[in-house]
């Protein structure tokens, strides 16, 4: 049988990713069922609290399990082989604990990275760039938000919230706070019901005067204001590719179990076998050969952004431009070659394999909701501009 690990899960510390295994294979079992009925996978979300994992990337220092990037990018591919969804709201936990890193300063986020890894609480999405609905006022000691945002991922049963408005001064800048999600005026809306990733609740928060602290707010060195701070966006580009790259894996494994098991061969073929039908395997070598260039590409970048993420303050713009280029080309391979795989997992199955109750589509489903989170026409267009010109991309939430 082919090896379904990535050299950085093969390398990744034991514990981790025994306790990843174990999460995925229960996950895998209710997979379609729970894709089938969306909304917030409760029982789940708490196995991934039991598990400690939710804490994988915070300090030991801080209570946490220390690991790595690559090491934590490693078990959301391997969540993301049986559910991306709950691959989604892990990768995105780290996420938001990494954006306070980057935006505040130790004070801040020491203590809420040792709450964190103390009361494994789930960290959620309200940040949301784009959407330009929420505003923020000055008030006596700190400032209130109001408003809406979108594309919240993992704000339903989370405990903190990355939540961010508009200066509703002149300025008009953008501020990010990290609040408790059960603060009074927050309301999140379980309004997701996309034809993928239907468990990431990546649905709607309203927020009605929201009080939030001077010290709740990220300022310094606040959004995007150093090569180091515009790490977030990089970071939250490569759990996609990770996340495509473990959907492109799931996608394999299902189709070539079905294949083997399961799949007739056509009349015409003359063997007594899917597996050894021609057409078949030609399928299966380009499949293999698609997602092997990913896998080796994502890995590359993983393990680029953990050399990045040790560099702290002293990385330059250089470097940042580097890894952005390395991230990039990562995601365009992982991107397409997860959409081809599971679109076409079903010329090498057959019409059986549309049977309702086994789902393989969500494949598709969760890769074609999910890869639309940024065109990549324009990531084509920043590696062509990087290819022709020499122009590393221009750092932006999303680049």
């Amino acid at each position: 049988m082919p090896e379904s690990l990535s050299p950085s899960q093969r390398h990744a510390a034991p514990s981790f990713m025994e306790q990843a295994q174990q999460l995925a294979d229960s996950f895998k079992a209710t997979a379609a069922e729970r894709d089938a009925r969306g909304g917030t996978p409760l029982a789940e979300r708490n196995q991934l609290r039991a598990s400690g994992l939710l804490a994988l990337s915070i300090p030991r220092q801080y209570g946490g399990l220390g690991a790595d990037w690559a090491d934590t990018l490693a078990v959301v591919r391997r969540l993301a082989q049986a559910d991306s969804s709950l691959a989604h709201v892990f990768g995105f936990q780290h996420l938001m604990l990494a954006t306070v890193q980057l935006f505040g300063q130790p004070q801040q986020w020491q203590p809420w990275l040792e709450q964190t890894a103390r009361h494994q609480w789930f960290w959620g999405n309200a940040l949301n760039p784009l959407d330009r609905r929420t505003l923020s006022r000055r008030v006596a000691g700190g400032r209130e938000f109001s408003g809406h945002k979108s594309f919240c991922s993992g704000a339903a049963d989370a405990q903190m919230l990355i939540a961010s408005a508009l200066d509703e001064s002149a300025d008009g800048r953008l501020l990010i706070a990290a609040i408790p999600a059960d603060r009074s005026g927050i309301t999140v809306h379980g309004d997701w019901d996309n034809i993928g990733q239907r468990q990431t609740d990546s649905g709607s928060v309203s927020f009605e005067r929201v009080r939030v602290e001077e010290q709740e707010l990220l300022l310094e060195p606040g959004p995007l204001s150093t090569p180091y701070s515009c790490l977030r966006p990089l970071l939250a580009q490569l759990i996609f590719t990770n996340l495509f790259v473990g959907v492109a894996e799931g996608a394999f494994e299902d189709a070539r179990h079905y294949t083997r098991h399961h799949a007739r061969p056509w009349f015409r073929a003359g063997v007594a076998s899917a597996s050894a039908d021609p057409y078949v395997l030609h399928h299966y070598g380009e499949f293999w050969a698609a997602l092997e260039g990913a896998r080796l590409l994502t890995d590359r970048a993983n393990q680029q952004f953990d050399h990045a993420w040790q560099q702290g303050a002293r990385l330059n713009a250089a470097e940042r431009g580097a890894l952005a280029v390395a991230i990039t080309t990562a995601k365009v391979a992982a991107s397409r070659t997860g959409l081809d795989l599971s679109s076409r997992l079903f010329e090498v199955t057959g019409a059986r394999a549309t049977h309702g109750p086994l789902r393989l589509d969500r494949y598709w489903r969760n890769l074609r909701t999910q890869t639309l989170h940024d065109p990549l026409d324009y990531k084509l267009n920043e590696l062509g501009d990087w290819a022709l010109n020499g122009q590393s991309p221009t750092p932006t939430f999303y680049s």
